[in-house]
């Protein structure tokens, strides 16, 4: 029987991101995450009880998104690299304990946000 565990993962992970990343990129991800861990920590997105306003959440994760975006022009950030911040981040979500469901969300607006096109600035 195979090891389907996240710990058999890891050095495959790992390796990628010093290939296309490396420390710098793995850093800011995790950085994002601590950045939502703050202000919505699992404990409340994971508990339907404690509602949280869906501005709030939001806000939120627009302001990770738009500090991602910034990260992604002043690193010129290509297709691998993109991929390994967005992997990362989500990674680093659910060792966080984020319920599936909010991980997935967080994850495809930080990848929507870096892989759209840079707003040209309007004369």
């Amino acid at each position: 029987m195979s090891d389907t565990s996240i710990a058999g993962e890891i050095p495959i992970i790992i390796m990628a991101l010093n290939l296309f990343g490396g420390k710098e990129l793995e850093d800011f991800a995790k950085s994002l995450a601590q950045d939502i861990l703050k202000r919505f920590p699992p404990a409340l997105a994971n508990d339907p009880q404690r509602m949280v306003s869906p501005k709030r959440l939001t806000s939120i994760i627009e302001e990770v998104c738009e500090k991602a975006a910034r990260f992604r022009e002043e690193k010129k950030l290509g297709m691998f690299k993109k991929a390994a911040l967005g992997n990362t981040f989500q990674w680093e979500l659910k060792e966080m304990g984020y319920n599936e469901q909010f991980v997935e969300v967080a994850t495809e607006a930080v990848i929507v946000y870096i892989t759209r096109k840079a707003s040209s600035p309007t004369p």
